[in-house]
C-alpha cells in the first residue's frame, strides 16, 4: 500500500508555498523532489517549499535547537537549498498557529539564515524579525536588453541586487534571470529587484528570485528595497537614530519594513493557509525515477 503524506498550501502575498509537516525529518526531500511538488502542472504548485522540521531532528539546525524549536527547511521552486524566504516564515509560522503547535505572541525559527523572531499579532498579520542588511562593497549593475542601471548590493542572508528605475516594465517578462555584473559579486546567483517610488518611503518592485524565476512577492526583497531606499534617500537609521518605515507594494500586495538604528530590519505582512490534503508517495518515486 502506498504511503500518504500530508501537505499544505499557503501564500504570503501571493509568494506561495507547499507546506510539508514532517517533524522527525523522515521524508526525504531531494531537489528533484522538491521541484516536482513545486511543478504547477505536475505537482502540487508553489514558488517553493517549507519542509517543517523540529531543529533537533535535522543536521543543520541541532545547534539551534536550543533557541528554536523549528527549523524551516525551505527550498526553492527549481528543488535548491535557500538561506532564507521571508514570506516564507510567516506561512510557516501560520501552519505552525494552524496545528496548536503555537499561538499568538512571540516565537523563535530557526532559518539557514540563522534564528528568526516571529510575532504573531491578534489582527492575523505576522512580523518577523530579519536580522541585519549587509552591504558588500562594490559597484554592480543588472541589465535587460539594451538598459542597464547599477544596483545595490544588499545581503538579506540571502543576496539581492536592488535595481531603481523608471518603469517597472522595463524589468522585461523576468522568465530568465537578468544579466548581472560582475558575476563575482554573486557567486551562488541572486535576487534581483527592479524599484519605483510611489511616495514618501513608498516604493513599488518586481523581482526575480534566484531559482524561481518572478515571484508575486519576496519578503527578503522587500527588506533589501527598503533599505537600498533608506540609503538612496538619506534616512538611514543607523546614521539618524530613528526608524523608518517603508511601504513596499508587490504584485501580490503590500509589505511594511521597519529599520531601526541598531540596524534589525522587521517584515510585517499576512500569511495565509488556501489549502490541505495529502499526495502519494509512490507518484514522487516514480517522478524520481
Amino acid at each position: 500500500m502506498s504511503t500518504r503524506i500530508a501537505f499544505l498550501k499557503g501564500h504570503g502575498t501571493e509568494n506561495d508555498f507547499v507546506i510539508v509537516p514532517d517533524p522527525e525529518n523522515a521524508v526525504d526531500l531531494p531537489p528533484a523532489a522538491a521541484a516536482a511538488l513545486c511543478d504547477r502542472r505536475a505537482g502540487i504548485g508553489g514558488d517553493g517549499l517549507l519542509h517543517v522540521v523540529r531543529s533537533a531532528a535535522h543536521p543543520e539546525a541541532r545547534a539551534m535547537a536550543a533557541e528554536a524549536e523549528w527549523f524551516m527547511d525551505y527550498r526553492n521552486g527549481d528543488g535548491s537549498v535557500a538561506e532564507m524566504c521571508g514570506n516564507g516564515v510567516r506561512v510557516f509560522a501560520r501552519y505552525l498557529q494552524r496545528a496548536g503547535l503555537t499561538t499568538e505572541g512571540d516565537l523563535a525559527i530557526a532559518t539557514r539564515g540563522g534564528v528568526k523572531t516571529v510575532h504573531i499579532a491578534k489582527n492575523g498579520d505576522i512580523t518577523v524579525g530579519m536580522g541585519r542588511a549587509l552591504l558588500p562593497e562594490g559597484d554592480v549593475s543588472v541589465s535587460v536588453g539594451e538598459r542597464s542601471w547599477p544596483a545595490r548590493n544588499v545581503n538579506m542572508g540571502n543576496p539581492h541586487a536592488v535595481a531603481l528605475v523608471a518603469d517597472l516594465d522595463h524589468a522585461g517578462d523576468l522568465y530568465a534571470q537578468p544579466p548581472f555584473e560582475p558575476a563575482a559579486a554573486y557567486p551562488d546567483g541572486v535576487n534581483i529587484e527592479f524599484v519605483v517610488d510611489r511616495g514618501p518611503r513608498h516604493v513599488a518592485m518586481r523581482v526575480h528570485e534566484r531559482g524561481s524565476g518572478e515571484t508575486r512577492s519576496c519578503g527578503t526583497g522587500a527588506c533589501a528595497v527598503a533599505v537600498a531606499a533608506a540609503r538612496r534617500d538619506g534616512t538611514d537609521p543607523a546614521l539618524t537614530g530613528t526608524p523608518v518605515t517603508y511601504t513596499v507594494d508587490v504584485p501580490g500586495g503590500t509589505l511594511v519594513i521597519t529599520e531601526h538604528p541598531d540596524g534589525e530590519i522587521e517584515m510585517t505582512g499576512p500569511a495565509v493557509i488556501v489549502a490541505e490534503g495529502e499526495f502519494d508517495a509512490g507518484w514522487l518515486e516514480g517522478v524520481l525515477g
